[in-house]
């Protein structure tokens, strides 16, 4: 019975857990929709104003972008600036052939007038911030625009997010992802999906009330100064863009989202590149909890309501761990249900699964209908995307749960890019990708198990209790059965 107790607590604990995140999800659905009926948007920059017009460096940091190089700096050359006002800087950390490459191209852009410099290192200390941190060192611009290799800014970009410097309290400018290859397949089109929701409804409900944001790494604008003040850029976490946003945030810097600047980019297309992806992001994210947790509850600077979403928002990553637990522990809670009848009304806890689902199926619907639009066929479709997404997410909660662990204990590991493909349409193939990983890990074999476990939880649904069965948990085991199979699938064909 001490077994079935600890079960019954951890499997409570962790659906509590899901339960406070959906309730501030719902909080910034609330934040989302009220700053919807307030335009804040200021005019593009007046170039004929010169006085007006600040020096600002383009920082590319890049690392084996073969697939990608040419068409980033054609993009960033296009760039609507006064070039005596513009500075670009490609921090090649590479170590194929394409520095070569890129080093004759940025010559042939430099010889057409534009103020570009090849920097490279010979070794990649501190990974993508110690690249950014060096490029800094000796960068000329007032403001320091990024841009990961697989973004492709609109010529006007630097006029639509200048302007809004001119509050000196501002420290950065972050702008929307969007997406070239939204509809390459299946796997696209669920990452599309939980970005946009992240620079929709999480961005803007933050910013809008005051509360924390992070950079994310690319598509913003730092004021230099900030970035100073902060401490610098640090190779300490995976993710050094939310680390330096909390900090910069912390000293009193103001950020400012656009949700109306679109940068487009690409989007991973197989599974194992967003497999790298996901685990930088998630361990990147728990890392950030460790380290920024105290500074953010001492601090005597914020509201306590910016530190409760603050601390939730380092905590994002860690959702998945408490998904995780409540699935595998779902299956125990199943038979324990039936077994003691006595407990049964201990497992009405077991719907805090399904209110948060809904919490989350009515946050995302205003994100989804922001994008496409209303009405009931939109509807149709955005259900079952949700589903899907969901579905999906959940497959990937081993995956991303290994991740969280790792950087809540604090163990290191390298900052594996994301491999780039150039992929903008159905006609574009990736097989010939040189940068795309072949072994596979020991996860996606767990990730097989775990999908004949739970294909046993929905036959568990008809066998258990004397009353023919208990169908509650069968839906949620045949998602969990469908995500894990999908990942698994995917992983060993490493098929888009």
């Amino acid at each position: 019975m001490i077994l079935e107790i600890i079960i019954i607590a951890i499997y409570s604990t962790s659906l509590a857990l899901i339960f406070m995140y959906a309730l501030a999800q719902l909080n910034l659905l609330l934040n989302y929709l009220s700053a919807h009926k307030k335009d804040t948007s200021l005019p593009p920059l007046d170039l004929s104003k010169e006085k007006e017009v600040p020096y600002v460096t383009i920082q590319l940091p890049v690392y084996n972008e073969m697939y990608v190089m040419d068409r980033l700096l054609e993009n960033i050359a296009t760039m609507n600036y006064p070039k005596n006002k513009l500075e670009i800087q490609v921090l090649d950390d590479s170590t194929d052939e394409t520095v070569q490459t890129t080093r004759e191209h940025v010559q042939k852009l430099k010889a057409a007038g534009l103020d570009i410099v090849h920097i490279t290192r010979t070794d990649r200390s501190g990974f993508k911030a110690g690249a950014l941190k060096e490029g800094l060192k000796i960068a000329k611009g007032e403001f320091i625009a990024i841009f990961d290799a697989d973004f492709l800014p609109q010529t006007d970009w630097l006029l639509r997010t200048l302007p809004y410097f001119k509050d000196r309290n501002i420290g950065v400018v972050q702008t929307r992802w969007g997406h070239i290859n939204r509809e390459y397949s299946l796997l696209t089109r669920i990452q599309a999906f939980a970005l946009d929701a992240h620079f929709t409804l999480e961005q803007v409900g933050r910013n809008s009330k005051g509360h924390f944001i992070n950079f994310n790494g690319t598509a913003g604008v730092w004021r230099k100064d900030c970035i100073i003040d902060a401490g610098n850029w640090e190779g300490d976490t995976l993710t050094e863009d939310l680390d330096l946003s909390y900090r910069a945030q912390l000293k009193n810097w103001k950020f400012k989202y656009l949700e109306n600047v679109e940068t487009p980019a690409e989007l991973p297309v197989v599974i194992s590149a967003a497999r790298s992806q996901q685990f930088r992001w998630n361990k990147g994210g728990a890392e950030n909890f460790r380290k920024m947790l105290w500074r953010v509850l001492k601090s005597d600077n914020i509201s306590g309501k910016t530190k409760i979403h603050g601390v939730l928002h380092l905590l994002n990553s860690t959702m998945f761990l408490n998904v995780f637990i409540v699935a595998v522990l779902s299956i125990p809670m199943l038979y324990i249900k039936n077994e003691y009848a006595h407990l049964k009304p201990y497992f009405y806890v077991m719907s805090f699964f399904v209110v948060s689902s809904v919490i989350f199926f009515i946050c995302y619907w205003f994100m989804y209908k922001n994008i496409y639009g209303g009405g009931i066929k939109n509807f149709i479709k955005y259900i079952g995307m949700f589903f899907t997404f969901f579905t999906v997410a959940m497959g990937f909660s081993l995956h991303n749960s290994i991740a969280v662990l790792e950087g809540h204990i604090g163990k290191r590991s390298e900052f594996v890019r994301t491999p780039k493909f150039n992929i903008n349409n159905l006609k574009d193939s990736w097989k010939d990708n040189k940068y795309i990983k072949k072994n596979i890990s020991v996860n996606v074999i767990f990730e097989g198990l775990l999908t004949l476990y739970f294909a046993f939880g929905m036959y568990s649904a008809f066998i258990v209790g004397d009353q023919g069965g208990d169908f509650g948990l069968f839906p949620f085991h045949l998602m969990l059965f469908l995500g894990f199979g999908y990942v698994f699938f995917k992983s060993i064909t490493s098929k888009a």
